[in-house]
């Protein structure tokens, strides 16, 4: 797969799903087994148990401990994400958070604590083994003020302006249309919501070669924007107060940021 250069949505959409579910797979199973390693992640070489250099830029490594200590195994197994972006999201009692592409719930579950029972955490993924385990999570978390969506992140099965907080830990990358998800994002925010997430941002230099590459957009490097392509995407999406703020290196032509905004 390496190999293959494509610009086919469909086909990198089914890529995706693919790496998702066998990293879902792969979490339920080194749970089932007592793994006592932490993180699997679509972000690194392969979707399996992250190694040690992996976990250092990918996965649950990334949350405090706190944070870790609240959720049950297979949620930290399953964490795809190269950030945290519960912990810039300013999320407060009552609101209504969603998060795209929820993967094995690690951020839907910890945000819906946060805005505790008066708010909702929705968690949305095009992925069936992921929601199967996500829905595990939150049974053992025991955390009830959470609904999982199947979907894509393109097509928000959401109503317009529904939700105070949309964030995303290393997912839009991985989309083909990330204009488009962005604008999904800014449509279902209320007026003065938040966008907040974590996300892999490339550097100017890319080389064509490797923002094509199947298996690197699999891995949330190809499928980046630059900095000036996310701040046109939010800004045409009609997001202001836009900051994008680099937290660490993830690949030699990439870094993982945090990336803010606000709808008016």
């Amino acid at each position: 797969m390496a190999d293959q250069l494509t610009t086919d949505s469909d086909q990198i959409r089914e890529a995706v799903r693919e790496r998702y579910a066998a990293a879902a797979t792969a979490a339920a199973g080194a749970e089932q087994a007592s793994c006592g390693t932490a993180g699997s992640s679509c972000c690194g070489s392969e979707a399996t148990v992250l190694s040690d250099d992996e976990r250092e830029v990918f996965g649950a490594e990334l949350y405090a401990d706190a944070d870790r200590d609240e959720l049950p195994d297979a949620a930290k197994l399953a964490s795809l994400g190269c950030g945290n972006p519960t912990a810039v999201a300013e999320l407060h009692e009552g609101e209504t958070v969603l998060d795209l592409g929820s993967g094995g719930g690690i951020d839907v579950l910890l945000s819906a604590r946060r805005v505790g029972p008066t708010g909702k955490a929705y968690g949305l993924d095009m992925t069936d083994e992921m929601l199967n385990l996500a829905k595990r999570n939150q049974a053992e978390a025991g955390v009830e003020n959470v609904e999982w969506l199947k979907g894509h992140i393109e097509d928000v099965p959401l109503a317009d302006e529904s939700v105070d907080v949309v964030i995303s830990n290393c997912v839009i990358n991985l989309s083909a249309d990330k204009p488009k998800v962005i604008r999904e994002a800014a449509r279902v925010l209320r007026s003065g919501g938040r966008f907040a997430v974590s996300d892999v941002v490339a550097d100017p230099s890319m080389d064509e070669a490797t923002r094509a590459d199947m298996q690197a957009f699999t891995g949330c490097i190809a499928g980046a924007l630059t900095r000036d392509e996310f701040t046109q995407a939010l800004t045409e999406a009609g997001l202001v107060g836009i900051e994008i703020v680099e937290t660490h290196r993830v690949h030699e032509h990439a870094g993982s940021a945090i990336v803010r905004a606000r709808k008016q």
